[in-house]
C-alpha cells in the first residue's frame, strides 16, 4: 500500500433520531428512556437501550445537561403575526433541538405588552429550559422585558437586550451579493428601489449598494424609498423611466429591497414593453419562494438563511443551558444569492 493513501473518512455519529426510528418510538420517548426518565414499560425502555447500544449511540453531553432540567421544552416568542420570518427560523431551531428530545412552543405576542407578559409567565410556569425571542424586524425589541429571567434567552432576528446573545442576517453582505452579481453580468446603470427610511436594514443595504458601485467605478444614484409593496415597486418604475425626471439614461438593472417590490417592478416594466432580463435585470431580497418562483420570469433573490440562523440560535441556547458561557453581542450570519432567470446571463453567455 502506498504511503500517501488517503485515510478512511470518519463515521458520522449516530443521532437520537436514528435510535428512535430504529426502536419504533418518538425522539422524546427515546431520550427519556436513555436518561432513566418518563413513564413506559420496562420492555420498551430495555428495547430502546439495546437499540442505542447496537447502533453505537453516544449521548451529547450538552443535550444531557439540558434534559436534566426535565421540561424538554423551549419557548419561541415572536410578533411576526404572519410567520414570514419566524416559521423558517423555528424550523431551524427545531432541527437543532430535536436530537436532544426538546420540543419548541411558538407563542405570538403581536405588539401587545400585556399578551407578551402573559406568555412569558406561562412559559416560566411550565418550566421551559430557555426562550428564543424573534420578530418581524431586527431593529425593534419585542414588547416584553426578558433581561432578568432565571432562564437563558437567545435573540434571533430581533433587537437583543444589552449583554445578551443575538443572531441576525448580514443584510449589508446580502446587498453586496446582489449588486456584485449585476456587475459581473455587465450591468452598468443599477438602480435601488427599497422600503421605508424607518427600517435600519434599508440604510445598511443602501450603504452596501453605494459602496459596490463606487468600487466598480459605476454611477451611484440615490435609492428610491417607499413601502414594502408591489404597488410601490410599480410606482418606482415610473420614477426611474420617466424622461422628464432628468435621467440621462434609464437603468439596465434594479436591485429591490424585497421580493414584493421586485414583483411590482417586473410587472410595470412588462407594461412598458421593457424586457426582463434582456433590457433590465431585476433582483429581489428575502427569497420568499411563493413570490419569487411564481414571478415571470422567476425572480433572483437574496436569501437570509433564516433556517440556518434558527439552528445557530437553538445550538447557542443548548450551550447556555448546558452551563457554557457565551460572549454577549450580535452574531451576523451570511446571506446567499438564489439565482433564477430575472437577472440575465453574463455577456459571454
Amino acid at each position: 500500500m502506498s504511503s500517501d493513501a488517503s485515510p478512511a473518512p470518519a463515521k458520522t455519529p449516530v443521532t437520537l433520531r436514528e435510535v428512535a426510528a430504529s426502536a419504533g418510538v418518538s425522539v422524546a420517548t427515546a431520550s427519556k428512556a436513555l436518561n432513566g426518565q418518563g413513564r413506559m414499560t420496562a420492555e420498551t425502555r430495555e428495547r430502546i437501550r439495546e437499540t442505542a447500544q447496537r447502533l453505537g449511540f453516544r449521548p451529547n453531553s450538552l443535550a444531557q445537561s439540558l434534559l436534566r432540567r426535565r421540561s424538554f421544552t423551549v419557548g419561541l416568542l415572536t410578533n411576526d403575526t404572519y410567520g414570514r420570518f419566524s416559521l423558517p427560523l423555528m424550523s431551524g431551531v427545531s432541527d437543532a433541538l430535536v436530537d436532544a428530545g426538546v420540543s419548541v412552543f411558538l407563542c405570538n405576542v403581536e405588539d401587545d405588552m400585556r399578551l407578551a407578559q402573559l406568555h412569558v409567565e406561562a412559559m416560566l410556569d411550565k418550566r421551559v429550559d430557555g426562550i428564543i425571542a424573534t420578530g418581524k424586524r431586527i431593529d425593534r425589541h419585542l414588547p416584553v422585558d426578558l433581561a432578568n429571567l432565571r432562564i437563558p434567552v437567545i435573540y434571533a432576528f430581533t433587537q437583543p437586550d444589552p449583554d445578551a446573545v443575538g443572531f441576525e442576517s448580514d443584510d449589508a453582505g446580502g446587498a453586496r451579493l446582489a449588486v456584485e452579481h449585476f456587475c459581473r453580468l455587465g450591468r452598468k446603470r443599477i438602480a435601488h428601489v427599497t422600503g421605508p427610511a424607518s427600517f435600519a436594514v434599508v440604510h445598511e443595504r443602501a450603504r452596501a449598494y453605494r459602496e459596490v458601485l463606487a468600487e466598480h467605478g459605476l454611477p451611484v444614484a440615490e435609492p428610491l424609498l417607499g413601502a414594502w409593496s408591489e404597488a410601490w415597486g410599480h410606482e418606482a418604475v415610473g420614477k426611474l423611466f420617466d424622461r422628464r425626471a432628468g435621467r440621462a439614461e434609464a437603468p439596465d438593472a434594479v436591485f429591490c429591497g424585497n421580493d414584493q417590490i421586485a414583483r411590482g417592478v417586473i410587472d410595470a416594466l412588462r407594461e412598458r414593453g421593457i424586457g426582463v432580463p434582456d433590457d433590465v435585470g431585476v433582483i429581489g431580497f428575502d427569497n420568499w419562494e411563493i413570490v419569487a418562483e411564481a414571478t415571470r420570469p422567476p425572480l433572483t433573490s437574496v436569501d437570509m438563511n433564516l433556517s440556518a440562523l434558527g439552528r445557530e440560535a437553538g445550538l447557542a441556547l443548548l450551550s447556555l443551558v448546558g452551563g457554557q458561557a457565551a460572549a454577549p453581542g450580535i452574531r451576523k450570519l451570511p446571506c446567499r444569492l438564489v439565482v433564477r432567470q430575472s437577472c440575465g446571463r453574463p455577456p459571454d453567455g
